[in-house]
């Protein structure tokens, strides 16, 4: 029977293939999709996390699918407490809401709450022959490594248990040996599972032993391993599509090999390339500018983030780099993934953070929120209390000081002299009084008091020579002292 399902396997695969790798133009689905972000928490949401998420999101909304979130904890081990629950915040921060997922949906979505039915999907593949049980202990299975290894040879399972006999294996299960499941790989030959297309990287062929090592599926303590939960799960909850990380490129094969044996249809797949640091490295959880919350710790909007993480990987198809979530979501195209790894840069990060804020500014569903943001700053940078940074001081602040902010937190520094008197026994005074001479000091401050007590309608340079002009002094010195009280 396994025979006859991967002899029909095959002539499907390569039709298929032959099909999309023609093709490329119709990578753009023609009907709703079903996606997945499908994070373990063992740790915060890194930028490569959210970017995943991010693509998985727009793709749903763009083409009117359905947006799924799995959380991936089977390695119990690895568990982070209150990992999970911060993915889910930190989606909602960024504004991407999931159709189905924890507390939302119909399903299980802790993959730790499905582990029946992943053991009876594994007994499923023993029933078929597509998997056998293997009873190897961990130090043969450690030894085999190093010899392997040391022979130049690349680490992989020798089948010592895939022969056994139906005898053999009653009388070790009756002794209670602990032991694993393990799927039956396809034949170094077999092109079925891999070779296929790619949405990233288009035609891919990684036939040969390397790809087709006979994978644990159940683990000895009957959890299982990644590559049977996720296969399970994808086919289970209708997946179509797959925008994962390139790491997992080399374990398609194995995936396709498991939909192959089980008699499904696998998913579309898009492994999207890794992010980069600018000196070239892998960005990682570990980074400074790796995980999430990092950004927004830092003072970033979650658009400001959201339109940054779109264009780490995806071109739109216009010279526009700035947009808005609902603008991702009616661009965003499977043609615009790049092949490209991307460099993260806080640089154009911070360019868009300013474009964004000062958009933020003018939009009142938003401005009331950053001023009562940045009112809270301005005391903890000036040291005065919340209740006397008057609300409309920083919203004057705000609209004068905005397009030099690239976060609301520098509000004060840009403009101190709004929040309280400016202080007289500093360098920068008295370098500035030095500079104008004592003499004019007088007839400055006068003619300034006189021009301020009717309303200025003039351009600064304007004012600046008018004042100028009643104290007859030169407009340079005028300008310097003007440039100290505002600065």
């Amino acid at each position: 029977m396994l025979q006859s399902l991967r002899v029909c396997s095959r002539q499907t695969a390569s039709r298929a293939f032959s099909r999309q790798a023609g093709a490329a133009a119709s990578i753009e689905p023609t009907a709703p999709v079903r996606v997945r972000f499908a994070p373990s928490p063992t740790g915060m949401l890194h930028l490569g996390g959210l970017r995943t998420a991010l693509f998985n999101y727009l793709l749903a909304r763009r083409y009117g699918g359905e947006f799924i979130l799995r959380i991936e904890d089977t390695d119990q081990a690895r568990l982070v407490p209150g990992a999970a629950e911060g993915i889910v915040q930190t989606l909602e921060w960024a504004g991407l809401n999931f159709d189905e997922g924890p507390g939302k949906g119909p399903d299980k979505y802790f993959q730790s709450q499905r582990s029946d039915i992943y053991r009876k999907h594994a007994q499923e593949l023993l029933d078929r022959g597509a998997a056998y049980r293997c009873f190897c202990s961990t130090s043969r299975l450690e030894a085999l490594r190093t010899e392997q290894t040391a022979q130049g040879r690349a680490p992989a399972y020798d089948r010592h248990c895939a022969h056994l006999s139906s005898r053999q294996i009653d009388e070790k299960l009756r002794a209670g040996e602990r032991h694993t499941v393990r799927m039956r790989a396809p034949s170094a030959e077999d092109s079925d599972s891999g070779r296929f297309y790619d949405i990233v990287h288009r035609a891919m062929d990684f036939r040969g032993p390397a790809g087709f090592d006979d994978a644990v599926l159940l683990k000895s303590d009957g959890q299982p391993t990644y590559h049977l939960a996720n296969v399970v799960d994808d086919h289970l909850m209708r997946i179509t599509h797959v925008l994962r990380g390139e790491e997992w490129l080399m374990s398609t094969p194995k995936h396709r090999a498991l939909f192959t044996a089980f008699g499904w249809q696998a998913p579309q797949y898009a492994h999207l390339p890794l992010l980069m640091n600018p000196d070239g490295s892998k960005l990682s959880k570990r980074n400074d500018d790796g995980p999430v919350q990092r950004y927004i710790d830092d003072g970033y909007l979650p658009e400001s983030l959201v339109n940054y993480t779109a264009l780490l990987g995806w071109h739109p198809e216009t010279p526009q780099e700035l947009f808005t979530l609902r603008q991702l979501e009616q661009s965003f195209s499977l043609a615009g993934l790049s092949r490209s790894k991307s460099v993260v840069s806080r640089e154009r990060l911070d360019w868009l953070n300013r474009q964004h804020l000062r958009a933020a500014f003018a939009d009142p569903d938003k401005s009331a929120g950053l001023i009562q943001q940045a009112r809270a700053e301005v005391a903890a940078a000036s040291g005065l209390e919340t209740a006397s940074v008057r609300p409309e001081t920083v919203a004057t602040a705000l609209r004068l000081a905005g397009d030099r902010l690239t976060f609301t937190k520098d509000l004060y520094n840009a403009v101190p002299f709004m929040f309280g008197d400016p202080a007289l026994d500093t360098t920068a005074a008295e370098q500035a009084l030095i500079l104008v001479p004592h003499e004019f000091h007088i007839p400055i401050l006068n003619a300034l008091e006189h021009a301020l007590a009717s309303e200025v309608s003039e351009s600064w340079i304007g004012f600046a020579k008018s004042v100028a002009a009643a104290a007859q002094v030169p407009t340079k010195h005028v300008m310097m002292m003007l440039r100290f009280a505002l600065t």
